[in-house]
């Protein structure tokens, strides 16, 4: 796989560079402000590396889940102010896709300027399952430029027309932020440093089921949380309440623990709830406890310090998926317990993306305090999984288009 640096040496000065960023950060509903920037700013790398050479770059990402045709609400126009603030340049946002604008505009474009193009998704061929429609917005977005990077590690996992079928058309490489995220992740699954342990969190099991497989002959630890836990807890033979529960992966989560339940580590307690609520009273009960009336809707104190202490030892930890339902002041302790201590770990610390993420930045913790917070959940779990990602596997040439 080439990486940008082998596209810097050959020179880009007065050429057009596309890159795939990953620019999809969350948005006020009401205000369309960003409230959280941090793939922007994980996209800074390449974009001034390229800015510096003298590259002519476009910018091409998606937002949200627009119905492959034009919608305001997905429009990147805040993300092109925030783009340019962070550059410390204008970056005009063109009014389409690969259309007459974005072709008017790039032609424009001066040594060192960047150009944003409208949200990819707006075009139905982005995401189409069907190979000729994807292609045919492929050519349209190869015809504007003369080189390709990939810096959106976050949507490496998909076939779609900008992060596959671009590449098959140009000259091309992995971005900074790629490469950064796959040499992590190799040192996930190529003989880490041991202690290793695994903190997974998220509403299902069978969100995290490849990856468990994919993991447990590996890991000396796996420390479940999150919705998640509760049929595992089930499967223990547990009474779970109204908690989420997945009655189709208890067996499943049987079979798990009998198999390597010396390495699984469950919760010992949990902090329940009627209901979701901001101002809802809790309590905190053993895990062979749980009321039937109430939901259990984070990880308790004693399970923090249990994680914690598996955590103290550990040389190695990845972390995917809150342990509780962060996002209500009632329900963080959980997370934030056991976010500051991936954080306190003595080894190489990552944070699988998505909601891990995301929590990290709400809560107000250091982000400087992890070996690396991953751009991509998704991603960085099928890779874990050693699925085979298309956005990746279409890079491994040689890059001559």
């Amino acid at each position: 796989m080439r990486s940008l640096d082998d596209l810097l040496a050959e020179g880009v000065a007065g050429r057009r560079v596309l890159v795939r960023s990953d620019l999809n950060v969350p948005l006020d509903t009401t205000t369309r402000a960003i409230t959280d920037d941090g793939r922007i700013r994980a996209s800074l790398p390449t974009l001034q590396a390229l800015r510096d050479a003298g590259a002519r770059v476009l910018v091409t990402s998606h937002l949200g889940r627009p119905q492959g045709a034009p919608d305001p609400q997905y429009s990147l126009a805040p993300v092109a102010a925030r783009l340019g603030e962070l550059l410390g340049t204008p970056v005009p946002l063109a009014g389409d896709v690969a259309g007459d604008d974005a072709r008017a505009r790039v032609e424009a474009l001066g040594d060192g300027d960047v150009l944003l193009l409208e949200n990819v998704r707006f075009e139905a061929g982005e995401t189409s399952k069907d190979d000729a429609e994807r292609g045919a917005l492929a050519d349209r977005l190869a015809t504007l430029a003369d080189a390709y990077v990939d810096d959106a590690f976050g949507a490496v996992h998909r076939r779609h027309a900008s992060v596959h079928d671009v590449a098959l058309r140009l000259p091309h490489v992995a971005g900074r932020l790629v490469a950064r995220e796959l040499e992590v992740l190799g040192r996930l699954t190529t003989d880490p440093e041991r202690p290793y342990v695994v903190v997974l969190g998220g509403s299902k099991v069978s969100d995290k089921l490849a990856v468990i497989e994919a993991l447990l002959p590996k890991v000396d630890r796996l420390l479940v949380g999150g919705g998640m836990c509760f049929t595992f807890l089930r499967a223990q033979g547990h009474g779970v309440g109204g908690s989420l529960l997945e009655e189709d992966q208890v067996e499943t989560c049987r079979r798990l623990l009998a198999e390597a339940g010396d390495r699984i580590v469950l919760p010992l307690d949990v902090v329940c709830a009627a209901d979701l609520g901001a101002d809802v009273q809790t309590t905190v009960v053993p895990v062979d406890a749980i009321p039937d009336d109430l939901k259990g809707l984070d990880v308790g104190p004693r399970t923090v310090e249990a994680f914690g202490r598996e955590l103290g030892g550990a040389r190695t930890v990845f972390w995917n998926g809150p342990m509780g339902v962060f996002e209500l002041a009632p329900f963080q302790a959980g997370t934030r317990g056991v976010a500051e201590a991936v954080a306190a770990v003595d080894g190489l610390s990552v944070v699988g993306g998505g909601d891990s993420a995301a929590a990290v930045r709400q809560l107000g913790l250091d982000e400087a305090s992890y070996g690396h917070i991953s751009t991509g959940g998704g991603a960085s779990l099928e890779y874990l999984e050693g699925r085979e990602l298309p956005g990746l596997a279409v890079l491994a040439d040689r890059g001559e288009g």
